[in-house]
């Protein structure tokens, strides 16, 4: 059905509520917008299904949640499980409350029990969640760090990890067959309730995360270090609650929050944009930092499953680290103490993203532990720590990707901020015991693996344009790659698409041994590396650099001159 047919039949048929319909009447003289909302049906990308907020068949709203929704209740009932219900999370975002509501009653009305928190809660509680309860599957409302226009619908299976392939490719397909939205069913919440079907879940959940998190301490807090002081800001999103308990329960008792992102706020009115990676949104936290002498400074991102920090450095001022560099800081942290204490598996794992730093790899190597690539998506990390327990080869000890995520344990199946707010401010504790800043620590970390630093450069290209210019740049690289760039040359063209590896000097063609992905990776001599990809989540595609110096100043100059090297100009 071509769009305007779509819009004709939105703007007309009385399934559609009247405010919907107004909406969509306030825009029948804007052909392109038209077309914006109504040239295709949103899809699930690496963060699952994600839009702009609106009416239309390629917006975030009501109907779409409950079309996605009755394509996975249609999928589970397939599978026959729809005996174990769906666990179900949002956060602050517009209509997540509703969106979640919406999302339970199609499922009872399938027949399926839903498991709905009270209130806001981290992603990575979800996660816990769903396996906690034995659910088959599990819902969270976010559009995690993107701007307030935006929310999404992400996907869990029984095993606590988003789905990946193939179920993700199935479920879609279960919403793509749905072509007559009055087929989606729904009930009345009072009905659901007294049937059993609606049943809200709140502290019980919340205590038993936390109790699964405390377990995962290396060295319990020294009381000198008690008075180390954090500004931490949950960005008016879902860590407050969760942050705030576990640094108190662990024995920090100096931890100031930015009072103006305390509470929720769906517009996030101080930062726009809440991203941790984003230096502006620490501008509140700075200066409180400043006026209470902080040690550190942390931000999680809207569902609490990123964390950014900015540490200070050695002429005390704050200093944000990439999350590379926090990864690695916690992975050294996590494997040296577990070394120390005899705790550390034969078989540990560390699972990174093949957009991630060097210093992970040397890390692994270092302690004997054996190093994973996976695609971008954390729930491909999620997907290797199932494949361990099944076969038993290997245990997982951590997982992290460049973009602020990491997991410490297997507690959940997803990147869990709130864990790495833990682990951070424990190994800050046992640092500052030693008489170490985390500074100096880094330094350390640089001078005993390598001078590893990286650069993520993100273009915007919004709209159906965007989306056509994305695919023509991919296109490009894909058939044309440079030769050279900066002061490296091309040694192998990795192709995730064609799952390819193709060597420059002798053609020679190895696969990737990764499921197909739009990646293009560029091996350049000397550990120097980039990465060229779409966004999953944005309307963006993404450059990722990577390089190793002599010096920091050396990989620092190594990585300004490959990120300006014209070959990777987006006209």
């Amino acid at each position: 059905m071509a769009y305007l047919e779509k819009y004709k039949q939105w703007v007309n048929d009385e399934y559609f509520d009247e405010a919907t319909r107004a909406e969509l009447k306030s825009i029948e003289n804007n052909d392109n917008e038209i077309k914006e909302r109504f040239f295709k049906d949103l899809e699930f990308g690496t963060g699952g299904l994600r839009g702009i907020l609106g009416a239309g068949t390629n917006r975030m709203n009501l109907y779409t949640v409950r079309k996605a929704t009755q394509g996975l209740a249609n999928y589970i009932l397939k599978q026959g499980a729809a005996g174990k219900g769906v666990a179900i999370a949002y956060d602050s975002r517009r209509m997540s409350p509703e969106f979640a509501n919406e999302s339970a009653l199609c499922l009872n009305a399938n027949g399926i029990k839903a498991y709905v928190f009270e209130s806001l809660r981290p992603t990575p509680e979800l996660s816990f969640t769903v396996r906690e309860l034995g659910c088959t599957a599990g819902i969270v409302i976010t559009a995690s760090h993107n701007p307030a226009e935006y929310n999404g619908y992400k996907v869990y299976w029984e095993d606590g990890a988003q789905v990946t392939s193939p179920k993700d490719v199935e479920i879609i397909a279960e919403v793509n067959a749905i072509t007559d939205y009055s087929v989606v069913k729904t009930m009345d919440k009072s009905e659901a309730i007294s049937k059993g079907l609606y049943q809200v879940i709140g502290s019980e959940i919340d205590d038993k995360y936390i109790a699964q998190l405390k377990r995962l301490v290396l060295n319990p807090v020294a009381k000198e270090c008690k008075d180390m002081k954090i500004v931490y800001t949950p960005l008016n999103g879902t860590g407050n609650l969760p942050v705030r308990r576990i640094l108190k329960e662990l024995g920090f008792e100096n931890v100031y929050v930015v009072p103006e992102q305390e509470m929720p706020d769906s517009e996030f009115t101080t930062v726009g944009y809440p991203n941790p990676e984003d230096p502006k949104v620490f501008t509140l936290a700075k200066k409180l930092a400043e006026e209470v002498g902080a040690d550190l400074i942390l931000a999680t991102d809207p569902d609490a499953d990123r964390l950014g920090v900015q540490i200070r450095d050695d002429k005390g001022e704050f200093q944000l680290l990439t999350g590379n560099m926090s990864g690695a800081l916690i992975a050294e942290y996590v494997f040296s103490q577990r070394a120390a204490h005899g705790t550390l598996p034969k078989n540990a794992a560390l699972v990174k993203t093949i957009v991630t730093g060097g210093l992970a790899d040397k890390i692994a190597e270092h302690y004997g532990a054996t190093l994973l690539e996976v695609l971008t998506g954390f729930k491909y990390i999620g997907e290797q720590i199932k494949l361990f327990e099944q076969t038993g080869s290997k245990e997982f000890v951590f997982g992290f990707e460049e973009s602020y995520g990491c997991l410490i344990g297997t507690h959940s199946r997803d990147k869990d901020a709130v864990v790495a707010v833990m682990m951070f401010c424990e190994a800050a504790a046992y640092y500052r015991q030693q008489g170490i800043t985390l500074y100096e620590q880094m330094q350390r970390v640089f001078e005993k693996y390598g001078y590893y630093k990286e650069d993520l450069v993100s273009v915007t290209l919004k709209g159906i344009e965007g989306m056509e210019k994305i695919k023509e740049i991919m296109e490009s690289y894909r058939t044309n790659p440079p030769k050279k760039a900066g002061d490296y040359t091309v040694l192998k063209v990795r192709d995730y698409i064609a799952d390819t590896i193709t060597d420059t000097a002798t053609g020679a063609v190895a696969p990737t041994g990764l499921p197909k992905s739009d990646v293009i990776y560029l091996e350049f001599n000397d550990d120097a590396w980039c990465a060229i990809r779409p966004s999953g989540t944005e309307p963006k595609i993404k450059f990722y650099f990577g390089v190793k110096g002599n010096s920091l100043e050396d990989a620092n100059s190594k990585l300004q001159k490959l990120v300006d090297d014209p070959v990777f100009k987006v006209e």
